[in-house]
């Protein structure tokens, strides 16, 4: 089975001194070991960047460099899935926006559910649940 990857899953993962480092990297290696893939959209990998860099967020930021060659192994791994949004995704984006009352804080998690539902992921791998629940398609799986 595929599992859509959320930002907070992989910053948990690549940041050994985060809280939930340890739960996230068993959670990968059990789904590798098992044999299920990933599925990554380049705005996670945006998000990711973002996040880590920040000196506000992460007591010890990541240099760019060393975000985007972490972010540069992801997208390059062979367990990962590339899903990427067309033009329909971000007409469904737009209509999701509107069908769940979504505010501004909501937009970066909707492109990406959106993303991930026209892929066909069943199943998202995030601490954020009630962010993705209310769209009712997708298991979320927590860390």
């Amino acid at each position: 089975m595929t599992h859509g990857i959320d930002t907070d899953f992989l910053v948990a993962v690549e940041i050994l001194d985060h809280p939930f480092h340890r739960q996230a990297d068993a959670l990968l290696q059990s789904l590798l070991t098992d044999g299920h893939d990933l599925a990554l959209a380049p705005q996670t990998l945006a998000e990711f960047i973002h996040i880590v860099t920040d000196p506000k967020r992460m007591p010890q930021p990541l240099s760019m460099a060393e975000a985007i060659g972490r972010a540069e192994h992801w997208w390059q791994a062979s367990e990962v899935v590339r899903v990427l949004p067309d033009g329909q995704a971000v007409t469904s984006f737009l209509g999701w926006l509107t069908r769940y009352q979504l505010g501004r804080k909501r937009l970066l998690d909707t492109l990406l559910a959106v993303t991930f539902h026209q892929a066909g992921v069943k199943r998202l791998i995030t601490n954020n649940e009630r962010d993705f629940r209310s769209f009712g398609c997708f298991d979320v799986v927590t860390f």
